[in-house]
């Protein structure tokens, strides 16, 4: 496996372990295939993925990366997870597309690719690392003059802490425990700021409310729980 100091091994463990049942839809996995219908339209809102380069960092099993895929990009995933990267080619052979997986840090990516991708993406990986600045300082390495970045995390406020860990981890047992630490979720103003000095520019901040009860997500003006945001390499 590669090593790089911006990593938690305890995380991929814990996401190891819910890697043959990525693709269930009724899986540890269901709140990833319910939102990812509404991330995957955020992205294809603000980029034309018809040939576009992407990448997808933190990939998990696919299904951001199959999403892209399917709509006409180029997409390159990659994940630290041994585990979820071998599940995320194997479904490849279900799916009949293409996608370049990869065992890798975005570090490496950075490193070896750097203002190569029209687009990248990172969904709910920013909460999980040690060093969330070097993190977007990567993403925005990744990016040609002006890219498109894409990325969603968790608020750090209350309501976020009643839905995210005690509500989704302990009542309804979504998620396994432990999924979360509060202290590591950002608030916009904090992403934001990281962003802005990896050189990009915000261009928006939107809430996602989700109701697991019916399984559907939608956008809003709420960033309590929830958020996606879209930012800009200058040209």
């Amino acid at each position: 496996m590669p090593t790089t100091p911006n990593v938690s091994h305890d995380e991929i463990a814990r996401f190891g372990k819910l890697a043959a049942r990525w693709w269930d839809p009724d899986g540890e996995s269901r709140p990833l295939h319910d939102l990812n219908p509404l991330r995957a339209a955020y992205v294809a809102a603000r980029v034309d993925l018809r040939g576009a380069k992407v990448a997808d960092v933190g990939c998990g099993g696919g299904l951001l990366s199959e999403a892209l895929a399917q709509a006409g990009a180029h997409v390159t995933g990659i994940d630290l997870g041994e585990k979820v990267i071998e599940i995320a080619r194997l479904h490849l052979h279900e799916s009949d597309l293409r996608v370049d997986y990869r065992v890798q840090s975005s570090a490496e990516l950075a490193r070896s690719e750097a203002a190569s991708f029209d687009a990248v993406c990172c969904m709910e990986l920013v909460e999980h690392v040690p060093d969330p600045a070097a993190l977007v300082n990567d993403l925005a390495a990744m990016l040609k003059p002006g890219g498109r970045l894409f990325m969603s995390t968790i608020n750090r406020t209350p309501a976020a802490f009643g839905a995210a860990i005690v509500g989704a981890e302990y009542v309804m047992r979504m998620l396994p425990r432990g999924t979360h630490h509060y202290a590591q979720f950002l608030k916009p103003s904090e992403l934001g700021r990281l962003l802005r000095h990896a050189g990009l520019e915000l261009e928006d901040v939107s809430g996602v409310v989700y109701n697991p009860l019916n399984r559907k997500a939608w956008l809003s003006s709420i960033t309590a729980v929830n958020y996606l945001a879209h930012a800009s390499k200058p040209a």
